[in-house]
């Protein structure tokens, strides 16, 4: 008799706001599923980022299904691990962990949930040359994706030099020498005034860091722009980038197409996105909280 029920949860600091299970939950139910999504978050249970191993091997035992892994354990939960995917060994960061037959594998559907979403949201956009700002978590997803979707070129910059550098650095040796460079924030101007698009890929914009990520004035007509915070769907960046004429993607596909991957490697079903990009355009509007999926 094919399985039916599942426990699933999320591991990360202060998700106490996160959507995905609200998103799991619904598409499930709509499946005649029963899946549990419990929230494990390290704030509250008192234990810092190393602490992943841990949970992970609990919840193994405990029975669960799978996990969802954010923001600080992405990196730290690989050691732990029994195996990854091609594209988690890549990106060096894991979302997604698979309890199958006692080991746990670990995914990473970043990478293809802000693909599937700029693919479906920006489809004709020219992609010789991107800026990205950010080259934390989420950034690296992202700049794998942007290269992965055809980009020629893509100039990270992020307030810490070091962490910019080293992202370009793994991305030359993934996709070939001479597809990305760090940039500083100084250099920003320029680097936009050159530039196809930009993906924004740092907190600015959510509600607990509002404004803009750069000044307004670099923004141009010719720019197309896509935002990875969903919580506001419409960021001031968004906003102020529609209002010049830009073409723009903002952060809720990402959100969706990455829980539908994970919803897929955990129940074997195939999820409805179009139903869980109307699940988010609500679930998004009835609050602004910035959190992570």
């Amino acid at each position: 008799m094919p399985q039916n029920s599942y426990l699933v949860g999320l591991i990360g600091s202060g998700i106490g706001p996160s959507l995905s299970p609200a998103l799991h939950e619904r598409e499930a139910d709509r499946q005649g599923l029963r899946c549990l999504y419990r929230l494990i978050d390290i704030d509250t249970l008192g234990v810092g980022p190393e602490a992943v191993g841990d949970l992970v091997r609990a919840a193994r035992d405990l029975g669960f299904n799978g996990l969802n892994i954010t923001h600080p354990c992405k990196q730290l939960v690989i050691d732990h691990l029994d195996e990854l995917s091609v594209g988690a060994k890549a990106l060096g960061a894991v979302n997604t962990v698979v309890f199958e037959g006692g080991r746990a594998i670990g995914h990473n559907t970043d990478v293809t949930g802000f693909a599937a979403s700029f693919a479906r949201g920006l489809p004709d956009v020219f992609l010789e040359r991107v800026v990205q700002l950010g080259a934390g978590g989420a950034g690296a997803a992202v700049a794998h994706a942007v290269l992965t979707l055809g980009a020629g070129h893509i100039t990270v910059v992020d307030a810490m030099p070091e962490r910019a550098a080293d992202l370009a650095a793994a991305l030359n040796r993934h996709f070939g020498e001479g597809r990305a460079a760090a940039g500083t924030p100084g250099a920003l101007g320029s680097l936009l005034a050159g530039a196809d698009g930009v993906v924004h890929a740092t907190p600015t914009g959510m509600a607990a860091h509002p404004g803009l990520p750069f000044p307004a004035e670099l923004l141009h007509p010719g720019l197309w722009v896509a935002e990875v915070v969903y919580r506001p769907l419409e960021t001031e960046l968004l906003r102020t980038a529609r209002a010049l004429g830009c073409a723009t993607l903002d952060g809720g596909g990402m959100a969706v197409f990455q829980a539908a991957d994970a919803f897929r490697l955990f129940t074997g079903r195939e999820p409805d996105s179009v139903r869980m990009l109307a699940d988010i355009a609500e679930l998004a509007g009835a609050g602004a909280a910035g959190v992570r999926s």
